[in-house]
């Protein structure tokens, strides 16, 4: 049987030399230049003030509703199949 991957990385074009410039310049974690370039240029193009990169979409579903204000009490409609991570960003909030 053939394996899908949820997400598999594509590594073509300059992202190999970006990769060595981030480990040569030891901004591995947490962020570095690149990640503020990353978010200036993403800022740029949706012509936006800022744009925050996270680390993965659970925490970006976290930080949306902190920004919104979601809290203990408040419901937020979730779908049944979908992944887990999707409910637990309600949970962290207490909705």
């Amino acid at each position: 049987m053939e394996r899908i991957y949820l997400s598999p990385p594509h590594m073509a074009g300059t992202e190999m030399e970006l990769i060595a410039d981030a480990v040569a310049s030891n901004w591995v974690a947490p962020l570095g230049p690149h990640v503020d370039a990353f978010e200036a240029e993403f800022a740029a193009a949706v012509e936006m003030p800022h744009a925050v990169a996270l680390s993965s979409g659970t925490a970006g579903l976290h930080l949306a509703q902190v920004t919104l204000g979601i809290g203990p009490g408040d419901v937020v409609i979730c779908p049944t199949l979908t992944f887990a991570a999707t409910a637990n960003a309600i949970t962290y909030v207490g909705a």
